[in-house]
């Protein structure tokens, strides 16, 4: 029998090697649909089919396809370092820079015998909620093409969504994994700030920065969490402390059992009295979702946390600070573009050209405001003042699970827009993680999972959980993607249109 590999789950795939299909053979197939959509999704911005082939070939030669996660392709968000292969970050100022090295998450992958297939498009440094900042193309929404995939790691979302990837990583700084994950019908995961490596991460915010699994299902996100996750000596700010076993606690949570778990609904996100600016669709969804829940057993209540209506201020005072003091190491003298070098001009001068050309408008945006904010006579008062923000978020956060298992809103306010709706309205995209924020700014896990359709477009359930306990967020997303899929009788991305793919031969 005969199946296109590229729509299948992990799972699926690994049966698929241990069956007699190969890596190659996988590793053909979604090379050929990139080579087939991506030029109209613009999901990737670095593909090198012959390394990839080889890769999966050595692999198929080694005898070790389907032995775990040998052989599984994967793409990554071009945030993440990677040894010999193009990473510029989605920006004009690390065109064409090949590191020398992989990031902790990239050795991680590569050591568990993953294939990779490319680098995927982001806003650059990982500045924006949809893909339109990047330097170098539009990223679309496989669900309708005249609308954002999310951002930053809209390229990652795209290619899952759209099948050219099984799986990919992205990163989180205020809701870049969940926010995408959301509006292109994945599941996508926060873990716990610092439980996975930075090390090789191009920096934004370095006490938000975090990266995550980005999947078509629970279980999948789970499998590529536990080959990312745990302590990593070169990252100074990683928990030293094991992975939580999640791709289990998935398993457990298909079961549908909730009884004993606690959920809160998070008044201040959506809830009642804080409903403007959410759409009525996207309420809807998530109020059945919570209505799921309770019927698998879990108890529910609201819990309201104050502190949450100020995370939006907060984090855009915390993260452009910490990005301009990031940045600063572009300067066009180590590495990447370096523009004006012509021997008449001194390095100030060098440095201010290169920046000019090689940084887009949202980047410089939030550079100036970050260095206005950590000024002489504003510290206190903006970047301060933010910083103290943040821990009545966490306070509250503590508060809420003192009392409730989990915490659940919905992971956006509103469905993907179209594209140009907000570009000229910054304040407009920054709400688009109104409900990402409080999870990122707190460190505590989050994972965010479809919960149906508003519009014919894709709603988000996001589910936090206290510091470390990773495994409960995905134990109450794969109860309830194992009860919506069982009512639909479906999994969640069969509703997308896709295009027609040649059929690829490999064992059902």
């Amino acid at each position: 029998m005969t199946t296109d590999l590229t729509t299948l789950t992990v799972p699926e795939l690994q049966a698929a090697l241990k069956d007699g299909a190969t890596a190659e053979g996988i590793t053909r197939a979604f090379l050929d649909r990139i080579a087939a959509e991506d030029e109209a999704l613009g999901a990737y911005l670095h593909v090198d089919p012959a390394a990839a082939i080889e890769r999966a070939a050595a692999i198929d030669g080694a005898g070790t396809a389907g032995t775990g996660l040998a052989g599984i392709p994967v793409a990554v968000k071009d945030v993440v370092v990677t040894e010999g292969v193009p990473t510029t970050s989605g920006s004009k100022i690390l065109e064409g820079w090949k590191p020398p090295y992989d990031g902790t998450v990239a050795a991680r992958l590569k050591s568990a015998g993953t294939v990779l297939l490319g680098k995927t498009n982001m806003d650059e440094f990982a500045m924006g909620s949809s893909t339109e900042n990047s330097a170098y193309r539009v990223t679309r929404n496989p669900w309708d093409p005249e609308r954002i995939p999310g951002g930053s790691s809209g390229g990652s979302s795209a290619a899952v969504a759209a099948g050219l990837a099984p799986w990919a990583i992205g990163t989180d700084t205020g809701g870049s994994i969940r926010q995408p994950a959301a509006l292109t019908g994945l599941v996508g995961h926060k873990p716990t700030y610092g439980s996975v490596s930075r090390y090789g991460l191009i920096a934004f915010s370095s006490s938000l920065d975090q990266a995550g699994p980005m999947a078509r299902t629970v279980l999948d996100a789970a499998l590529l969490h536990e080959a990312i996750g745990g302590h990593d000596p070169l990252d100074s700010t990683s928990i030293d402390a094991p992975v939580p076993v999640l791709a289990e606690c998935a398993r457990r949570g298909a079961e549908g059992d909730l009884s004993g778990l606690t959920v809160g609904i998070v008044r201040e996100l959506g809830g009642e009295g804080h409903t403007d600016g959410y759409e009525q669709g996207v309420l809807a969804r998530v109020a059945e979702a919570v209505a799921l829940l309770e019927s698998m057993g879990a108890e529910v209540r609201e819990v309201s946390c104050p502190a949450f209506d100020l995370a939006l201020p907060a984090y855009y005072l915390i993260a452009p600070s910490e990005a301009s003091s990031n940045l600063s190491r572009f300067d066009g003298v180590r590495y990447g573009l370096r523009v004006g070098d012509d021997g008449n001009r001194d390095l100030d001068e060098v440095m201010a050209l290169t920046r000019e050309q090689g940084f887009g408008a949202e980047v410089k945006r939030r550079i100036i405001l970050g260095t206005y904010a950590l000024s002489s006579g504003y510290y206190e008062a903006y970047y301060g003042q933010a910083q103290k923000v943040r821990t009545l978020i966490s306070r509250d956060f503590s508060a809420g699970f003192a009392d409730v298992d989990v915490l659940v809103s919905p992971t956006t306010p509103t469905v993907a827009f179209p594209l140009g709706s907000r570009v000229d309205d910054p304040v407009a995209m920054y709400a688009a993680d109104l409900c990402t924020l409080p999870a990122s700014l707190a460190g505590v896990p989050a994972i965010s999972v479809p919960c149906g359709l508003s519009d014919d477009l894709p709603v988000g359930f996001q589910i936090m959980a206290p510091a470390l306990a990773d495994d409960r967020c995905y134990q109450v997303a794969a109860a309830l993607e194992a009860a919506q899929d069982a009512a639909r009788g479906s999994r969640f991305l069969d509703q997308l249109p896709r295009r027609d793919a040649a059929a690829v031969g490999g064992a059902a």
